[in-house]
């Protein structure tokens, strides 16, 4: 069977600066992944190889099974879901709730299309499943950060993904919006007809214990990779932030304290 995500030893270079370095990663279907790096250290241009908008200075990308070089990119991308909290502030402000959602099916910002039963009834469904079915007909604006990425979960979900990237969807949430989120998260990657995941973060406490294996990325170059558990550890991470690190588990999650 392929791989959901195969890279291999893939480089990219802008002008002098070498922003990844001899990349490897394979993700299996029925794999949920974290990708663990600190700001600068190459998770967003990593993210966008995979997206196929930006190509590897060298090296071999396949994603759902289609080799890169040798498929549309337009149309493998309508298998891959992208949330990133950048995307809610190109969205209409005065759409309704679901209409934003029900846009996720076109990729498009903004409803152009007459809405069909299925549509309205596949949205409602998703909405209540991420437990956002109460913004129903809510104009967009009016929504909370953390109901507004729910929303745009559901609206990657619309398309029926193979692959969804969540890119640091927690950013700019306090505590109790973030757990909701989270929850949500772990809900859908419990279901059995869930796309494959890459949970996208730099704080090891949003690492779910739905996301068996992370890869630890580190100015530009994998540090490590493999079953979370043994990513998650106080050597590991002391290894992989350069400073020496407390590791306490809590509810199945790590959190992480600088040591002094």
């Amino acid at each position: 069977m392929n791989p959901v995500i195969d890279i291999q030893g893939i480089y990219y270079r802008s002008g002098a600066n070498e922003l990844l370095r001899n990349i490897h990663w394979t993700l299996h279907k029925g794999q949920h992944w974290a990708l663990l790096g600190l700001n600068g250290s190459g998770k967003t241009t990593l993210l966008n190889i995979i997206t196929g908008y930006i190509w590897p200075t060298q090296g071999s990308v396949s994603v759902l099974g289609h080799r890169y070089g040798e498929v549309d990119l337009r149309e493998l991308r309508r298998s891959i879901g992208w949330v990133s909290s950048s995307l809610q502030e190109k969205l209409y402000a005065g759409d309704r709730a679901q209409h934003v959602v029900i846009s996720g099916k076109y990729a498009s910002i903004g409803l152009y299309e007459r809405l069909t039963e299925e549509e309205l009834a596949k949205a409602e469904l998703l909405m209540r499943t991420l437990g956002c079915g109460h913004l129903w007909d809510r104009e967009y604006r009016t929504c909370s950060q953390g109901e507004k990425q729910k929303l745009l979960i559901a609206r990657a979900l619309m398309a029926d993904p193979r692959l969804l990237i969540l890119d640091e969807p927690c950013n700019g949430l306090d505590l109790f919006s973030r757990e909701k989120l989270l929850d949500s998260i772990n809900a859908l990657a419990a279901a059995p007809d869930s796309p494959s995941l890459i949970y996208v973060t730099h704080h090891t406490e949003e690492i779910l214990p739905a996301f068996g294996h992370t890869l630890l990325l580190r100015r530009g170059e994998v540090f490590e990779s493999g079953e979370t558990a043994s990513m998650l550890t106080a050597d590991v991470l002391s290894g992989f932030f350069e400073a020496p690190v407390a590791v306490e588990e809590h509810d199945d999650r790590i959190y992480v304290r600088a040591v002094r």
